[in-house]
């Protein structure tokens, strides 16, 4: 190292703290990046790749960009998951000894933006902290930099609860310790989790000891702080805006695990994982960006106290009762800012004069607002009225401070009203006399001279100066100017009068925009003193938008009331599915009701594909969520109990990061219900067992319905093709057998999307791949082969209630008793007549058989699995 120059070895000692960051250097106007930063960061910003003399013996790679465009590269660098390290010049390079003094003044990381693009206005930015304890617990805290929300929790010894709240979080960045287990990181980071940060420092800081007021726990104290520790040593300035931590626990929500969550499309679609087809588009008619975020927090964590969820579903009620002042409302919030983040950009240091503006804007529509309130003479609305804080202080202060439209830079000045302060006033009127004394001394000089070109100009480098062109030097008297600069076409002079007005001019420049910089500043500061009133505010004025919403879709799309049942009871009458209803748009929805209590637990819905069988079960739980979160529901009338779990096992994908197969992901999601489902819980599966070979999918499928309905308790849909399955309504008690209707018609399937009671008749799995125009041919021969397969000849399923009910549905197990005291060994589905058991195999049959246990059936498509059984089949028969 000491073979570089002095910079150089500045730069190489900086980086050393922060290597897991690119460091942005500061050069003059520039940022520069060196070495590998500089060999990647050219790659990921596509910017030229240079070198310079380092000291050492081979040129030091290097790239840079300008300071004034530094914002565009940093934000492209987070957004891609990588973190970055500002280093400033800290002291005047005029009065440096050696190399000027530089240091980090702030770290930019995913989890940290205060602003930009990467901030969206709707959705949260969570950076979040884990901390393991020696009892297997986890201690989890988060808070969103840009608006101070803070809270903290202790999770049990399963990791798939932290990896299920950050999902829920959709946390940018986590903070560990540098002890963390390694596997637990990697699984971290197949979660989507951009950053991976250490802190081991968990001791409380004075510096923010006051925000761990309400926080009793030592866990919870310790994982709070680690958070807060990283936050105050990498953004290295005031964090006044960070509210004190709530602490909070995953039960007192509704629980809806990563996979239901993806499987339902809550907040983003699977397949192009954008908010268009989620739930959240459909009932996103908030009008301000922190209304928006609530209404995703709501979302994700629906209520399970029935005061709460009544609270918000009468005040829907009273907003739907009151359509002209809903719309007043809706119109005054439209002209609300993002107070939220706003109060954190007064805190962080970044606020500018247009913001404030905003504030102030925002803050004249509360008494709006309250009024309008007022005026519904509802006991909710007055509620929710005391909790909007006009903050008046704060209005008037900006309404007398800041002019309406000021400019974007705090360092142009021209931002603070005339009237606000006597010494800016007197500043600002010795430049504006200066100026019109320079208006003055150009009209009396084009009159004195006769030269009516003759202009009094200004420029960085010479101040104010009299023009004259050549072709009117002649007019000039001699000595009547002193000569400053000569051009091509003209000259330039000055007088001793103009340079003393411009020093007067310039002062008072210079002074104003110094005064109001410092004057910008202490209104800053005394906003921050309201911080907790505007963060209050915002929350109230969220809400508000949130339920205004809920009354405006429930009315818009005809949405009913939800009641309560304590016996645990669903009847639903003429339910929807509200995104497939939105979607459909002025195509007619077919409605379906449902009916569950406490003899009718398990639904075994049957029914072809593509007839609505996955819509029915979606349809339910989305309803459930959105009584649980105070909206309305999708019904012409609607009782639910309050469910306090959802799980769903719906549609196939499979986890390639995780290394995982759809059906692994199938049997995860299935025991994640089966592991934590409740008698309050809603299970969902559609499918079950499709993943793997017959039998082994129709073994596992009735005994996890078998499990849920003795074991469990839960109200369960369960979808099957396994039209076999449907005998166990005769032996499961609070088992239903129902099905989606369908008729031929013509020879051509029509689906009529509507529930019945009892099993379906068929499959009509060929009728559905002829809807999806597959070759005529191949459809033909389908045909063909479902016949042969069909006939009484072939081999038949041989499926009674004893053997359905109480033996494993294992296809190799033979169904025989060799002597009184053998045990009955497992059912076969294909029983071959006794005669054959008793007979030697022939040499055909031989090869046959060999055949077969030769046969990898993970390496074949269904369809080539049917034709190898039907060649086989034409073999035996000779």
């Amino acid at each position: 190292m000491a073979s570089y120059t002095p910079m150089i070895q500045q730069y190489l000692k900086v980086k050393a703290e922060y290597q897991d960051a690119f460091l942005f250097f500061r050069l003059g106007d520039f940022y520069e990046m060196f070495f590998d930063d500089a060999l990647k960061a050219s790659q990921e910003l596509e910017i030229t790749l240079t070198s310079r003399e380092g000291g050492g013996e081979n040129k030091v790679p290097m790239c840079g960009v300008p300071h004034h465009a530094a914002r565009n590269y940093i934000e492209q660098l987070v957004e891609k998951g990588y973190k970055v390290a500002i280093c400033e010049q800290t002291e005047d390079p005029k009065h440096a000894k050696g190399v000027v003094r530089r240091e980090v003044v702030q770290l930019i990381t995913p989890g940290t933006l205060m602003e930009g693009r990467g901030l969206t206005d709707k959705e949260n930015n969570y950076i979040a902290s884990l901390t393991s304890f020696d009892d297997q617990t986890f201690g989890l805290a988060y808070t969103d930099i840009s608006t101070g929300e803070s809270r903290v929790t202790l999770l049990s010894a399963h990791f798939d609860e932290v990896l299920n709240e950050l999902a829920v979080l959709s946390a940018k960045e986590v903070v560990v310790a540098q002890s963390f287990d390694g596997e637990l990181q990697k699984r971290l980071r197949e979660r989507d989790v951009l950053a991976i940060s250490f802190e081991d420092n968990d001791s409380i800081g004075d510096s923010y000891a006051h925000l761990l007021k309400d926080v009793k726990q030592n866990k919870l104290e310790q994982t709070a702080s680690r958070l807060f520790n990283y936050l105050y040593r990498t953004q290295k300035r005031s964090l006044d805006h960070l509210q004190p931590v709530a602490t909070y626990q995953i039960h007192q929500y509704m629980k809806i695990d990563y996979y239901s969550k993806r499987n339902l499309e809550l907040t983003e679609t699977i397949r192009s994982k954008g908010k268009k087809g989620s739930l959240l588009w459909l009932l996103d008619e908030t009008m301000t960006a922190m209304g928006g975020r609530m209404l995703k927090t709501w979302i994700d964590r629906p209520l399970i106290d029935r005061s709460q969820i009544e609270r918000r579903q009468n005040m829907v009620e009273t907003l739907i009762q009151h359509y002209f002042e809903r719309q007043d409302l809706r119109e005054k919030l439209k002209e609300v800012y993002d107070l939220e983040r706003l109060a954190g950009r007064v805190a962080f240091g970044n606020v500018n004069a247009r913001d404030l503006v905003q504030l102030k804007r925002s803050l004249l529509q509360v008494p709006l607002l309250k009024e309008i309130l007022k005026g519904l003479a509802d006991e909710e609305a007055f509620k929710v009225a005391d909790e909007l804080d006009p903050c008046e202080t704060i209005t008037d202060l900006l309404e007398q401070a800041i002019i309406e439209n000021p400019p974007l830079s705090l360092k142009e000045g021209n931002m603070i009203r005339d009237g606000y302060n006597q010494q800016l006033d007197q500043y600002r009127d010795a430049s504006r006399n200066g100026k019109t004394w320079i208006a003055l001394l150009e009209r009396q000089e084009r009159e004195k001279t006769g030269i009516k070109s003759l202009k009094v100009g200004y420029n960085r480098v010479f101040g104010y100066y009299i023009e004259v062109t050549r072709a009117n030097l002649h007019l000039l008297q001699e000595g009547q100017y002193e000569r400053k600069q000569t051009l091509t076409n003209a000259e330039r002079y000055i007088t001793p009068e103009l340079k003393e007005k411009e020093a007067l001019i310039l002062q008072a420049e210079e002074k104003c925009g110094e005064l109001e910089y410092e004057l910008f500043t202490e209104i800053r500061e005394l906003i921050k003193e309201y911080i907790p009133r505007l963060q209050a505010l915002a929350k109230a004025v969220s809400s508000l938008d949130v339920l205004q919403c809920f009354a405006q879709v429930s009315e818009e799309r005809h949405y009913v009331k939800p009641t309560f049942s304590d016996e645990r009871r669903i009847a639903i009458k003429e339910g929807r599915h509200p995104v497939v209803e939105k979607v459909l748009n002025t195509q007619e929805y077919v409605p379906n009701d449902c009916f569950m209590d406490n003899e009718r637990e398990v639904l075994l819905i049957t029914g072809p594909n593509m007839s609505g069988k996955s819509t029915y079960m979606r349809q339910l739980a989305l309803t459930a969520i959105l009584a649980q979160i105070g909206c309305y529901v999708p019904a012409s009338e609607a009782v639910l109990p309050i469910f306090d779990q959802v799980f769903t096992r719906i549609g196939a994908a499979d986890d390639l990061i995780s290394g995982q197969s759809t059906f692994m992901v199938e049997m995860l999601e299935a025991k994640n219900a089966i592991t934590y489902g409740t008698q309050n819980s809603l299970i969902l599966f559609d499918e079950i067992g499709r993943g793997t070979s017959t039998y082994d999918g129709m073994a596992l499928a009735q005994a996890i319905i078998e499990y849920i309905h003795k074991h469990i308790g839960a109200k369960t849909l369960f979808s099957t093709h396994y039209h076999e399955l449907t005998v166990l309504e005769d032996e499961l008690s609070k088992l239903k057998n129902v099905h989606v209707s369908a008729v031929e018609h013509n020879g051509k399937l029509v689906f009529l999307h509507k529930i019945k009671e009892g099993p379906a008749d068929k499959s009509y799995g060929i009728h559905v791949a002829e809807l999806a125009e597959l070759p005529k041919e191949l459809i033909k021969r389908a045909n063909e082969i479902l016949q042969t397969l069909e006939e009484p000849a072939a081999l038949e399923v041989s499926v009674t209630k004893e053997s359905i009910i109480d033996q494993p549905l294992t296809p190799q197990a033979q169904v025989k008793k060799e002597t009184k005291n053998e045990q009955p060994s497992q059912l076969s589905f294909f029983d071959e007549p006794k005669e054959h058991k008793k007979q030697d195999l022939s040499s055909k049959e031989k090869r046959i058989l060999d055949h077969i246990k030769e046969l990898n059936m993970l390496d074949v498509t269904p369809l080539q699995a049917i034709n190898t059984l039907y060649e086989l089949q034409k073999k035996l028969k000779g």
